[in-house]
């Protein structure tokens, strides 16, 4: 404003006629200068003298163009190219100066900066991110929109990011993130969502919309993704409080722009840390809800480690999002449930050629939910309920066998030595004792941490297996016992309480007692088991999925617990 003031006084010696105000800036022109060169002036000053009454000559006209897209900094360039002035015009202010110009009316100046934008700005990435980013403005945006030089811009942008790429440009260093990624990381989460939409118009493949929404966010919540403690309450200053609510705002914003899964599978480990970001960010339900439902429709392609570190704190510490992971598994559970069957499953299931994806995808699930369930069952003060929550998400039918969950159990029970056994029979609740291996079934015979219901069962089991092989009709006779079980406890509750023929269950499961634990007791006090350990390492239970010996307490008190449950019953009846 000051160089065209000085420009007009040197060159100049009439005085201004024409004062132009933007905010709070004021142009001294010329009428002769803008009027010619500028329609929305010329219209204006021709208002202003017809209003005027006749005979009062032509006097000094004010135009009040607070409303000009670009503001002051883009009629300034406006107003020196008019004057005859040098126009040096940069991405970043193009948009401004063509939406200024155009509002102006100014056919050369739009002339001037369009062939700037398709000649130069929008030709290469940078120049394209710069154009779009200066859209972003609130008072320039619609004007941008109008004239298309948004979407132009985003178009080149998207354009741009296939190219790196599929070809990338010597820019890019070998083995780094592209450079232009970082480029990408100066738009604002909205802005972003124009790029990925122009992604799709030009049929980008999912890999590349995936690999620029997963780097953008990366850059742009590098300080919520990154795992760091968070500040206790003591410590929470009013600046911090600020910087939390502009994260947790921008998360929210970089969330909601986000691809849809069928346009851009994104990886299972970037989700999970992007909903741990968004629960101890507390965002709001919906982004959450969002969260939960983008991870519990890739849950069957993350790890243990991935859920785990959904469930732990900010300091990744402590066990603090557990109802977050029962939502997510859940919500994978009623997903296969809903899933139909596609004609090759059918014809696969009716050839005998195995399960179904969907079958082995929760068999999976259901194996990583046992290993998570075993490392948050070390928390000492997790509810029975939370640690129920999680492992019974799973449905019971959809593991083959128990183990991995009965290590989880007899972990729950270790960390919590003061449940009573009613409780602990809660806690058992979610295993089936019949669906666990040999020598699984051994350990839990032996195992004082158990319930006696849950004691019965895997030796009530046994006996059926012994009585099957003496009768010729091993899996027969197992099957039929198994199948007709209508619990995990249902062979313990057939030994504990009834008549008549559950009586007589009862004292086959104690002659089962005697004859395991002999069993036992020539093998010594140390059974192997398979056993899965957390996967932090370092504790008693050895590393995830291995195979480890597992110390077994002495028989004796179990079968003692069992004759004593079977004199109890012979009294009572």
């Amino acid at each position: 404003m000051d160089r065209i003031t000085q420009r007009v006084s040197s060159q100049e010696v009439v005085p201004a006629d024409l004062t132009v105000r933007i905010a709070d800036s004021v142009f001294p022109l010329h009428k002769a200068v803008m009027v010619p060169k500028c329609g929305y002036i010329r219209r204006a000053v021709a208002a202003a003298a017809a209003s005027q009454p006749q005979g009062s000559g032509a006097g000094a006209v004010e135009l009040d163009l607070s409303a000009l897209p670009g503001g002051a900094d883009a009629f300034e360039k406006a107003a020196r190219y008019c004057y005859g002035g040098s126009l040096e015009i940069m991405a970043r202010d193009a948009a401004a100066l063509r939406c200024a110009a155009a509002f102006l009316d100014a056919p050369d100046l739009a002339r001037r900066a369009e062939d700037f934008l398709a000649q130069a700005a929008l030709r290469s990435l940078p120049g394209a991110v710069a154009v779009l980013r200066s859209c972003e403005c609130d008072a320039l945006l619609p004007a941008a929109d109008e004239l298309d030089v948004a979407r132009r811009a985003a178009d080149a942008v998207a354009l741009g990011v296939c190219n790196e790429a599929l070809f990338p440009t010597a820019r890019s260093g070998a083995g780094a993130p592209g450079w232009w990624v970082a480029e990408l990381a100066a738009l604002s989460p909205a802005t972003f969502r124009r790029v990925l939409t122009a992604l799709r118009c030009r049929r980008a493949g999912p890999e590349v919309v995936a690999a620029a929404a997963v780097a953008y966010t990366e850059l742009v919540l590098a300080g919520i993704l990154a795992p760091a403690a968070a500040p206790g309450p003591g410590r929470r200053d009013v600046a911090v409080v600020r910087a939390d609510v502009e994260q947790r705002a921008l998360l929210e914003a970089v969330v909601d722009a986000l691809p849809p899964a069928a346009d851009a599978p994104l990886p299972a480990a970037f989700l999970c840390r992007l909903l741990h970001a968004a629960v101890t960010a507390e965002a709001s339900a919906k982004t959450c809800r969002d969260m939960e439902l983008r991870v519990a429709g890739v849950l069957d392609q993350a790890t243990a480690a991935d859920l785990l570190g959904v469930a732990l704190d900010g300091a990744g510490e402590r066990v603090r999002n557990d109802d977050t992971v029962r939502r997510v598994v859940a919500a994978f559970v009623e997903r296969q449930q809903r899933q139909p069957q596609t004609q090759e499953v059918r014809r696969a299931s009716l050839a005998g050629a195995g399960d179904s994806d969907g079958g082995v995808s929760l068999e999976k699930v259901a194996k990583m939910v046992d290993e998570v369930a075993a490392e948050m069952a070390k928390e000492e003060s997790l509810p029975i309920s939370k640690f129920v929550g999680v492992a019974g998400a799973v449905p019971k039918d959809a593991r083959p066998s128990h183990d991995f969950l009965y290590r989880a159990v007899d972990i729950y029970l270790k960390t919590h030595p003061g449940l009573d056994e009613i409780e602990r029979e809660k806690v058992c609740s979610v295993m089936d004792p019949l669906r666990l291996s040999y020598q699984a079934r051994l350990h839990a015979s032996q195992n004082k941490r158990l319930p006696l219901h849950a004691v019965l069962s895997a030796l009530y089991y046994d006996q059926l297996k012994l009585r099957s092989a003496d009768g010729g009709g091993a899996e027969g006779g197992v099957g039929d016992a198994v199948g007709r079980r209508e619990g995990p406890c249902a062979g313990a509750g057939g030994l504990v309480a009834g008549k008549g023929e559950r009586g007589a269950k009862v004292g086959a499961g104690a002659d089962a007692g005697l004859r395991v634990g002999d069993a036992a007791a020539q093998q010594g006090e140390r059974v192997e088991a398979v056993v899965v350990a957390g996967a932090g390492g370092g504790g008693e239970e050895g590393e995830l999925l291995g195979v480890g010996v597992l110390d077994v307490e002495p028989a004796e008190p179990v079968q003692g617990r069992v004759g004593q449950g079977h004199r109890q019953h012979r009294r009572r009846t």
